[in-house]
């Protein structure tokens, strides 16, 4: 497989602006590589299974996701269900889990055929190249990333355990074990990447004599805007009830869009920074139906909150139905979602063991 060739960059994890601009300056370049040639590129991206995706999901990942499969690079998805238990002491149903999100997969327009979809617990070698890559880092390294500080205030939790702090290592394992060159994230994620890149380069320093076993992935930058909650919180979150779910049914759609927080100006404007609730309400419109927020603002006007929760809702509506369509059809084949889903684990064991085969041969432990 073609490599991308990377801007080295310095091996603490923590992200500089000096660093931010190096990564937006190369994320710019990859996509006008990818709308001239994609080959070479493999994108390796996913998701923690804790239930069924959400619009926040959708417009901040999997629309971009999908956007890249259609460019013809090649996708490598991974459901990650050994992260469920960095933060959580209860599994839950882990097994509807990783169902619900695989249907939300297929319904947006990820294709098995073009696609591979896998899980954390089937690709023993992936897990296997945590030994070799831990070795490579320190542990105050591992305690500087913000993303782990920020995940374990998340949690709610004051000690960390292992698999927390291991967690960049993890994730390291996952882009590496596939020679995955290319990961889409936000911003906050960014030192994941670096922590990525500093692994890569270390093996190939310290166990491959400088051959590149490993190249050092690059971040490819969202430009997909952050999606609040509806009760105004950051984000969307399954656990705090404030999502559209994509499997919602439109009536629920409508009822939760009524209940959205807004607030008692009547005049409707686009000013994220002094309405967020509004100006989010005008965003998923928006981005529903490919108008800019304050165009659809100026249309509504004076006539208020409650215009604005009908608008949107009716445009969300009408852009998620066919996926909903399409969702209720896969719905009905539980048995060709696991068959997927078996077929992906067995091509990233595949790749994985021969990933594991280098790793050994380069370490001098092919017996």
């Amino acid at each position: 497989m073609g490599r991308v060739t990377t801007t080295d960059t310095a091996s603490d994890p923590g992200i500089s602006a000096s660093s931010y601009d190096t990564a937006r300056r190369r994320s710019d370049q990859i996509w006008q590589q990818i709308a001239q040639d994609p080959s070479g590129l493999r994108m390796l991206t996913g998701d923690r299974p804790t239930g069924a995706l959400h619009i926040g999901h959708y417009f901040g990942s999997l629309q971009n996701r999908v956007r890249l499969q259609e460019a013809g690079v090649e996708t490598w998805l991974i459901i990650a269900d050994y992260q469920v238990i960095t933060d959580r002491e209860v599994l839950g149903d882990i097994k509807g889990s990783v169902r619900e999100l695989l249907t939300d997969y297929l319904a947006v327009g990820i294709d098995p055929e073009r696609a591979t979809i896998f899980t954390h617990s089937a690709v023993p070698a992936l897990n296997q190249l945590m030994l070799p890559f831990l070795s490579l880092v320190t542990q105050p390294e591992l305690e500087r990333n913000p993303t782990v500080k920020a995940e374990l205030a998340a949690a709610g939790k004051s000690a960390m355990g292992g698999l927390m702090l291991t967690y960049p290592v993890h994730q390291a394992a996952d882009i590496l074990f596939c020679h995955g060159n290319l990961v889409p994230v936000g911003k906050d994620q960014l030192p994941h990447i670096e922590q990525t890149r500093v692994v890569a380069r270390r093996f190939n320093e310290r166990y491959a004599g400088g051959e590149q076993i490993f190249a050092e992935p690059d971040a490819l930058l969202s430009e997909a805007p952050t999606i609040l909650g509806l009760d105004g919180s950051r984000k969307m979150s399954k656990s705090l009830g404030n999502t559209v779910m994509l499997r919602m049914s439109a009536d629920e759609t409508v009822t939760k869009i009524k209940k959205a927080k807004t607030d008692s100006e009547r005049r409707i404007t686009f000013d994220p920074e002094a309405r967020p609730e509004v100006a989010n309400l005008l965003m998923i419109a928006g981005l529903s139906t490919g108008r800019a927020p304050e165009e659809i603002a100026e249309e509504i006007g004076d006539k208020g909150a409650g215009t604005l929760k009908m608008l949107t809702a009716e445009a969300l509506n009408e852009h998620l139905a066919p996926i909903r369509a399409r969702r209720a059809e896969i719905e009905r084949d539980p048995d060709r979602l696991w068959e997927i889903l078996r077929a992906g684990n067995a091509r990233a064991g595949e790749v994985a063991e021969q990933t594991l085969a280098q790793v050994r041969e380069a370490m001098g432990m092919s017996y």
